[in-house]
């Protein structure tokens, strides 16, 4: 990060070669890491990486792992994370239920909660539930002698919103919402605890990224809507104003049946209106040419599907959305673009909200 005279900030870098030498302590595991060879794959200084060791080690975040052999000299001291350190609570937002992850810093999850939610109950009322649940998580079981030291809390719902301000706009069929400062909101409620918000979609499609999920996909989510978080090159991609990824929305039946949104023969509604009359493969045509569009537009290498309407029964979804992508690789000759299913069982949202706090500590991303 540089400032107004073009120097660089000292503090930011900092942080940055700190998130380097943390996410190589993820990544080698409970086996560990020795200082020498953070130095030579951070390209860190040895003393550098000293002093940033020194200082995570004072702070509870590493700890030694044993001592490994040497070519020469005396046994190399190797360090590891220490994943209980830290915690990060992921929450999901849906029109109807509320689910929440507390994960640590490895992003194990070591304890979940569901509850009914009702998200045109109120701001009040949806703060309250959120807040309640986060309380939980943090306290435990009850058997740690003092409460889990929380980063942050990651909340993922439908769109669309303003991800950088953590600001909601006109979530369909939620009008009441537009507008809605859910970051700040709820931030003031928790008192010092960070808020990052995002769509349920783009969390997904971060924790999928995280997960090594490489290249470029699109993640598409069927559940009470339609939404779709994109991966190009190993990042979400948001768009310059957060924006992107309004999958459902796209026109696809010029005075079609009207949408939530306020227009006409939308992705969405023709998709959940062939749910809804029981018409699963109706419904994975709609999402298959929705999905065309994308690869047409962004050549992206795979598509993924994931959401509560789609796992109760994969197998007509990833079938029907593949048919209309061979079909289209046939016409244009190009390979055709692989269809599966995401990884995470319906837990894939909370999951991905909690990488929204978690993905930056280790330099994965902005969250």
């Amino acid at each position: 990060m540089r400032g107004a005279t073009g120097g660089v900030n000292l503090l930011a870098l900092r942080s940055h070669n700190t998130a380097l030498v943390l996410d190589l302590l993820r990544t080698a595991g409970p086996e560990g890491i020795s200082r020498l060879e953070l130095a030579e794959r951070t390209g860190l200084t040895p003393q550098a990486v000293s002093k940033i060791t020194a200082r995570l080690r004072e702070d509870g975040l590493a700890a030694e792992a044993g001592r490994r052999a040497s070519t020469g000299g005396k046994p190399r001291t190797v360090l590891r994370l220490v994943p209980e350190a830290g915690h990060a609570v992921g929450v999901h937002l849906d029109r109807d239920e509320l689910r929440a992850v507390l994960a640590d810093l490895d992003g194990t999850v070591v304890a979940r909660r569901r509850v009914p939610l009702d998200l045109g109950a109120g701001a009040e009322a949806v703060l309250a539930r959120v807040a309640a649940v986060v309380e939980a998580l943090r306290a435990g079981d009850g058997t740690s002698p003092r409460a889990r030291s929380l980063l942050g809390v990651g909340v993922a719902l439908p769109g669309p919103l303003d991800h950088e301000r953590g600001v909601l706009h006109r979530v369909t069929g939620f009008p009441e919402w537009d507008g809605f400062p859910l970051r700040d909101a709820l931030a003031e409620r928790l008192g010092t605890v960070p808020v990052v918000v995002d769509k349920d979609t783009n969390a997904v499609a971060l924790g999928l990224a995280v997960g090594g999920e490489g290249g470029s996909f699109a993640y598409l989510h069927l559940g009470t809507g339609l939404g779709a978080g994109l991966v190009i090159g190993g990042s979400v991609h948001r768009g310059p104003r957060t924006g992107a990824g309004e999958f459902g929305h796209q026109v696809v039946q010029l005075d079609g049946p009207p949408c939530g949104c306020g227009d006409r023969g939308c992705v969405e509604a023709l998709c959940l209106a062939a749910v809804a009359r029981g018409e699963a493969a109706e419904a994975a045509r709609v999402l298959g040419t929705g999905a065309a569009n994308l690869v047409g537009l962004l050549d992206i290498d795979r598509v993924l599907l994931g959401g509560r309407t789609i796992e109760a029964a994969p197998e007509p979804f990833v079938h029907g959305v593949r048919a209309v992508l061979d079909a289209r690789a046939r016409r244009t000759g190009d390979a055709p673009v692989p269809v599966r299913l995401a990884s995470g069982d319906g837990r894939g949202v909370a999951e991905g909200a909690a990488h929204l706090v978690l993905a930056p500590v280790f330099g994965r991303g902005d969250g």
